[in-house]
């Protein structure tokens, strides 16, 4: 393991926000989306990153950011970042420009993996104690159901670190017709790693391409439109559309502390094996040897498929966790290891 270098575990933040959206003739309006770019990058400023890539639908606006991306929605925000960035600091300006448009917090979800550098995080990231205290000192106080909590594994370098608040009792929560599953790989494959090294040093929105293609993440979700970028000398992000929902790729390549992360959202309404199949193609791309997979709001159907999908891949199920959260209801986390793991 290198003394230190790029740190490939992204930090995740999701806030939900109500508020009249509709105009007089109730037809949905824009909400958190009528943030100005100027806005955003306040936010961003306060966080350590910029946007390097923007696309949008009739559904949502997608970023790519210097460290990872950016989901505007017009109730729901969802922000995740990696390298020392300073995630958590981008909660007082959302709160504020939010408020601004009308908009008040409802709920907030935060999480992330055991960092591989932990001691190059800087303030409020220096731990998961102060990352609580800092969320529960920016939040409103009328957000009381709260918990945080360590979801453990086997793999002592793979927890799963949970914080979410809502300002509804868990029974009272409305049920969602969606859930999101994170995926965390690390130890890629040597052979799939160097193909997200620039070359004829290209790099930015053409460079990506290159890459999407290369490595095949074009076929993890054919009917998504992709927003993909190569960074100089290496790493590579993507945000995939499809409709109101994303998938998101970002990947750190050098050896030693090589990682690719992958997110995507399901529906509750579809096959399980459609997301089972989508993650299965996921992992494939980058066949590392560790890997760990959380759901939110899922079913068990999905987390049972998802264990004996990756068999076949070499893949072995370490550790299984599960808890309920606020906000997020049932979040299971589950570890994995390949063969070749030393």
């Amino acid at each position: 393991m290198a003394v230190s270098g790029f740190e490939g575990f992204e930090k995740r933040l999701e806030l939900h926000f109500f508020g009249d959206i509709d105009d007089d003739d109730g037809n949905n309006m824009l909400g958190l989306r009528l943030l100005d770019f100027e806005s955003l990058e306040q936010v961003l400023l306060a966080v350590q990153c910029t946007v390097v890539a923007a696309v949008g639908n009739p559904f949502f606006d997608a970023y790519v950011l210097s460290e990872s991306s950016l989901f505007v929605y017009p109730t729901k925000i969802i922000i995740k970042t990696c390298g020392t960035t300073q995630l958590l600091k981008s909660i007082p300006p959302l709160i504020h420009f939010a408020n601004n448009l009308g908009l008040t917090l409802q709920t907030c979800s935060y999480t992330r993996g055991n960092f591989i550098f932990p001691k190059s995080q800087p303030f409020p990231h220096t731990s998961f104690q102060e990352e609580v205290i800092y969320i529960e000192h920016n939040i409103p106080d009328n957000l009381c159901y709260r918990k945080a909590s360590v979801m453990p594994s086997k793999l002592t370098a793979h927890s799963w670190y949970v914080f979410t608040a809502t300002l509804l009792p868990p029974l009272k929560y409305p049920s969602h017709a969606t859930f999101t599953v994170e995926v965390c790989m690390t130890e890629l494959d040597r052979l799939i790693a160097r193909k997200f090294f620039s070359r004829d040093s290209k790099t930015g929105d053409l460079a990506g391409r290159d890459m999407t293609e290369l490595t095949g993440i074009d076929t993890i979700n054919a009917g998504a439109f992709i927003c993909d970028f190569a960074f100089d000398p290496c790493g590579y992000s993507m945000n995939g559309i499809d409709g109101d929902r994303y998938s998101t790729i970002h990947v750190t390549p050098e050896d030693g502390f090589s990682y690719a992360s992958f997110e995507c959202v399901g529906s509750v309404c579809e096959d399980p094996d459609d997301i089972v199949e989508t993650l299965k193609k996921a992992v494939r791309v980058f066949m590392p040897a560790t890997v760990s997979i959380s759901t939110s709001r899922c079913s068990r159907e999905v987390w049972t498929k998802v264990a004996r999908a990756l068999q076949p891949l070499g893949l072995k199920c370490q550790s299984f966790a599960m808890d309920e959260f606020p906000a997020a209801g049932t979040i299971s986390y589950q570890t994995f290891t390949a063969a070749r793991r030393k």
